[in-house]
């Protein structure tokens, strides 16, 4: 980004409830610097159901951030279980398909290819 940023991490975890709905979300690491009156946007590799994001920007926004918005990578609306969701930027809306590379992996292999590839899973 050519502008003056910080970058900060959380790690959330997602886990099944008591019968099931959805899961629920469980913040792991939180942040370690304040967003009070900052700008925030949230750095996704895919928005699926949007459960993790929309509990990710629902406790941010208790922080009172001047904005807060999302990017990600691989997008997956038609999935959504909640519509409420600051996604502003999307790289590719793809259908509901594994995807591997660029990160993204398979059992930790194919993270490093240099693109994505479609992966064929048998069942």
């Amino acid at each position: 980004m050519p502008i003056a940023h910080n970058l900060d991490f959380v790690e959330l975890a997602r886990y099944e409830g008591n019968g099931g709905g959805g899961g629920r979300v469980r913040l792991l690491k939180d942040l370690s610097m304040s967003i009070t009156d900052r700008d925030v946007l949230l750095v996704e590799d895919v928005v699926d159901t949007g459960l993790t994001l929309n509990y990710l920007a629902k406790t941010l926004a208790l922080r009172n951030p001047r904005s807060l918005a999302a990017v990600t990578l691989l997008d997956r609306p038609y999935r959504r279980m909640v519509e409420d969701i600051p996604v502003r930027y999307v790289g590719f809306t793809v259908p509901d398909e594994f995807f591997v590379g660029y990160g993204f992996d398979l059992d930790g292999t194919w993270r490093n290819l240099p693109d994505l590839r479609l992966v064929q899973l048998t069942v």
